[in-house]
């Protein structure tokens, strides 16, 4: 919940607006208040989607739909106008976190807490399907947790037997990982109510599990493994009674028919409920729902009109958790103002969100700040501080610049890696009205935490080394969320490329280590469905190392005797892939030796000592400093005179991602307003040529890095890693 702006109404159709609850590229949610005091959530559309006719429809149909439906766990309409020049739409205000928040929070919920959670569910689709409807949408961010009980909400997908669907023939309306096989439109099936229960199926198998049935990821393999693989719902039964188990996985059978009924399911849900009502969440969540209730109470007031605040600058390294106010800082010197220009941010500013008329040094206007979010005194410090002083030279090189509208300014809070100091470090840059983007965090903890606090708040946060499902398996809903590193997804298409054009294997062994993570084993199924020289019948042969064992001699053994041309170890741990490495040289192989990132750590090099020599790795950031670019070459001086040594892992890319939001912020001017989500919208339009990549994104909705160029290859040689540049430039 954020302040009203200066151009935010003080009332829409006898509503009296209080605060704003979020903002994307649909509209805007206000907390306010009708004339009768009661709270509603009012939805208010955007004036660009409101002028599309074909939108408008779709925003009418969802009028009329959700006024007819009444249920106890509906949310039900109170106002709406769709012929309104802003159309807009008032429901009852519900005080409590959505299911996504709160598992991405708190975790997977007990089972008596879901047994009620499926029934009262299953209650609000059977009259849903009674009334002629599919919902079509269902999915944690649209399940809200209440004190007596959760509500569905979001009916502007909703759709009536017979009616047409108003969106591309070819698209596919829903959100992956909670969508029935028959709605991605490769079974043929009609979409009717058993892909409701398919949803809810899958709804409560994650709240269980604090999994989604089907993965995480690039939606199209979220949608593969929908239609062709069968659900992950290991830890079902050891939470929830087998009967209640059993159901839940019903729910996700390929065909409707397998399914049961939203009443059916209802059924088996209530036998396991108990009484429900005020009782049923847990304390951690119930604590979730009293913090909404309070700040519905009390809402931030509105911002000022002509805010002046005080000077901001960027803070002296090292400083730790810093507070809002901030020192001014000196400019760094030109090779500093070579690398920004090199760069491709020869006009980079930024613009505060409710700053429309303060002022930062004579001339040069307001200071703009962004946001930086690491573990800075944790087991990440190195790559945290790497990546604090990348950001640090970017800005400080604008400011240098005496042509600028606009000074940029750092505001950096340690989160220690930990979710309790990073939920902290979250609400202290978002109570900070002068933060327009935040990079970081850098850990899993933090981000599962943090990633739906700014996601409510349309707050652009880019992740500079995570993954998208760090952040947690409902991330890829976020419309803010700005992932500037190649995904996990795409680790295998290096090594493809370097077994194919450069070691030219016609046969392919993998050592798939059985205790490397989930999105390894997804890059050994592409490289058996897609081998090295498919185009010349290039084949593959894998084989399983079991966790429990430590000696690796017996699996090589076995992936040798096909005499393969090269061997691909497919696993995370360093130490076990040293073991592969000696076990290799003690077999007396001589050809390619290929690892994925996450082993390509200085334990590999120590542990397998000569036998390291020669290996190739795939990694998703550049060595900047072994470059060859003008921008490239122009950082790396700046960073050695200010910091007396080359750039650290992942520092040039915290230097890029300053440099696109500052690129971004450039096409809004000096304008006096302007929202997070605004930035955000312009982020996924834009296109960067970075120090270490160009980074632009996907047009398919999903906002996701082409990420062609955004990976790398590095060998080991003398005992280092050595860089060898973007993998399909390797010779």
């Amino acid at each position: 919940m954020r302040a009203l702006r200066p151009e935010d109404p003080e009332s829409l159709g006898g509503h009296r607006l209080l605060a704003r609850l979020g903002s994307g590229g649909m509209g805007t949610v206000y907390l306010a208040r009708g004339a009768d005091g009661t709270p509603v959530a009012l939805k208010v559309i955007r004036a660009e989607h409101a002028a599309d006719p074909a939108f408008r429809a779709r925003f009418r149909r969802e009028v009329q739909l959700a006024r007819g439906l009444v249920g106890r766990w509906l949310v039900p309409v109170t106002a709406a106008d769709a012929e309104a020049a802003a159309p807009w739409l008032a429901t009852a205000f519900v005080a409590g976190p959505s299911l996504a928040e709160a598992v991405a929070s708190l975790g997977a919920l007990p089972g008596d807490t879901v047994a009620v959670l499926g029934a009262r569910l299953a209650q609000a689709l059977t009259e849903v399907h009674a009334a002629g409807l599919v919902h079509r949408d269902v999915k944690p961010g649209n399940i809200l947790l209440a004190l007596d009980g959760p509500r569905l909400i979001d009916f502007g997908i909703a759709q009536g037997a017979g009616l047409t669907v108003l969106t591309a023939p070819d698209a596919v309306i829903g959100t992956p990982g909670y969508l029935a096989p028959e709605q991605t439109r490769v079974s043929g099936d009609e979409v009717a109510a058993p892909s409701d229960v398919f949803a809810l199926g899958c709804v409560l198998a994650y709240a269980t599990t604090g999994r989604r049935p089907f993965g995480t990821g690039d939606p199209g393999a979220v949608l593969y493994r929908t239609v062709h693989e069968e659900p992950d719902v290991d830890g079902l039964d050891a939470v929830l009674p087998p009967e209640l188990a059993g159901v839940i996985t019903a729910c996700l059978a390929k065909r409707p028919a397998g399914r049961p009924t939203a009443a059916g399911l209802r059924e088996v849900c209530e036998a396991f409920a108990g009484s429900g009502g005020k009782g049923w969440l847990p304390p951690d969540a119930l604590r979730l729902v009293a913090d909404r209730s309070a700040r519905a109470l009390d809402p931030p007031p509105r911002s000022p009109r002509s805010p002046r605040p005080p000077a901001v600058t960027t803070p002296p390294d090292g400083a730790g958790e810093r507070p809002p106010t901030r020192r001014r800082a000196l400019a760094i010197g030109g090779s500093a103002v070579a690398a920004v220009a090199a760069s491709g941010t020869a006009a980079a500013v930024l613009l505060t969100r409710r700053d429309p008329g303060g002022s930062g040094a004579e001339g040069q206007g307001p200071t703009r700040t962004i946001g930086l979010q690491a573990d800075l005194s944790g087991p990440l410090k190195d790559v945290s501080t790497a990546q604090e002083r990348g950001a640090r030279i970017a800005i400080d090189a604008h400011n240098a610049r005496k042509d600028v509208p606009f000074r940029l300014a750092l505001t950096v809070q340690d989160d220690r890696g930990e979710a309790g100091p990073a939920e902290q470090a979250a609400r202290r840059l978002l109570g900070n009205p002068a933060v327009c983007a935040v990079i970081g965090p850098n850990s899993p903890a933090a981000a599962r935490v943090v990633a739906p606090l700014y996601a409510a708040e349309s707050m652009p946060v880019f992740f500079v080394s995570l993954d998208r499902d760090d952040a947690g398996p409902d991330a890829g809903q976020s419309r803010t969320l700005c992932m500037v590193r190649a995904p996990l997804s795409y680790r295998q298409y290096p090594v493809l490329s370097f077994l194919t054009r450069v070691a030219d294997s016609r046969r392919t062994a993998i050592v798939q280590d059985a205790e490397a993570a989930s999105a390894i084993h997804g890059a050994v199924r592409s490289l058996v469905s897609s081998p090295p020289n498919h185009d010349v019948e290039g084949k593959v042969s894998v084989h399983v190392m079991p966790a429990a064992r430590g000696d690796f001699s017996s699996v090589v053994r076995t992936a040798l005797a096909g005499e393969p041309q090269a061997v691909v170890f497919a696993g995370t741990s360093p130490v076990r892939a040293a073991a592969c490495a000696r076990a290799l040289v003690e077999a007396g192989f001589k050809g390619a030796r290929v690892g994925f990132e996450p082993a390509m750590r200085p334990e590999f090099l120590t542990e397998a000592g000569a036998a390291a020599e020669g290996w190739v790795f795939e990694a998703p950031y550049t060595e900047v400093q072994s470059a060859t670019t003008k921008a490239a070459r122009a950082f790396t001086a700046a960073h050695r005179e200010r910091y007396g040594a080359p750039p650290g892992r992942w520092s040039a890319e915290a230097h890029d991602a300053v440099g696109l939001i500052a690129a971004v912020l450039t096409r809004f001017g000096s304008r006096a307003s302007l929202t997070p989500g605004e930035v955000a919208e312009g982020v996924f339009r834009s296109s960067y040529e970075g120090v270490a990549k160009p980074i632009r994104f996907r047009t398919d909705g999903t906002n996701l890095l082409q990420a062609e160029q955004s990976a790398f290859l590095y060998r080991v040689d003398k005992g280092a890693f050595r860089y060898l540049g973007r993998y399909d430039q390797v010779k």
